[in-house]
């Protein structure tokens, strides 16, 4: 399968270089358009299977959905967009930050990508004391993100004060917009957190059990941040 990273020139660098690894992947230039609305854009593609747009006007996004091929919004411009963008071609999502992506959309090409890229997936090796052994990242961010700032955590304790640095430095490798419209680093770091544990209960319960209302909370924040 051939990915297309379309970008504008601000996004999508460190993507394009992380996805490349596992997927033919094309740098696709995009023009900077700053004028609110514009007209007879002009934006040749070579054939991919799967385009992952970076682009920030909308118009230029929308130049890449019609070319009817499934896309991933990486930048995206809200639901009133979206519904737009359906009407033009069903194949396309736009996830809450490109860590939160599944396999488990209607669209093939999306989901092979997904099971490479997306929410995060660990196998982790841990003590029954909290000490982080051994972490091996499963599925991570296509920015880098996951590998990087999960490489630190070996010889660490999990405990609330740890946790919130894993997401802090998370929130460092990430390409994505702090409080954007959409891949909110800040929500991205809160994901990992999530995930993380998970992984570490469904090796270790006893690890992680002091984690339970700490990840509850940080559950409801997860939900309030996407419904934005």
């Amino acid at each position: 399968m051939k990915i297309g990273i379309v970008s504008d020139g601000k996004f999508g660098d460190r993507a394009y270089e992380i996805i490349r690894e596992k997927f033919p992947t094309e740098w696709i230039p995009a023009p900077f358009i700053q004028s609110p609305i514009a007209d007879d854009i002009e934006l040749a593609l070579p054939e991919c299977d799967l385009y992952i747009s970076y682009v920030r006007h909308p118009d230029v996004a929308l130049a890449v959905i019609e070319k009817k091929k499934p896309v991933i919004l990486g930048v995206s411009f809200g639901p009133g967009f979206l519904r737009q963008a359906k009407a033009i071609n069903e194949d396309i999502i736009a996830p809450p930050t490109m860590c939160s992506l599944e396999d488990n959309t209607w669209v093939p090409e999306i989901n092979e990508f997904a099971k490479v890229f997306g929410k995060p997936q660990f196998d982790v090796n841990v003590r029954n004391n909290g000490t982080i052994e051994t972490v091996r990242v499963l599925r991570g961010s296509p920015c880098g993100s996951t590998v990087a700032a999960s490489a630190e955590l070996p010889g660490t304790q999990i405990s609330e004060e740890q946790l919130r640095h894993y997401g802090l430095r998370i929130c460092h490798f990430c390409r994505a917009p702090r409080l954007g419209k959409t891949c909110d680093k800040e929500v991205s770091g809160l994901i990992h957190i999530r995930e993380f544990v998970r992984s570490v209960n469904a090796v270790n319960p006893k690890a992680g059990e002091g984690m339970k209302a700490f990840i509850e909370d940080l559950e409801k924040v997860i939900e309030e941040r996407i419904a934005r």
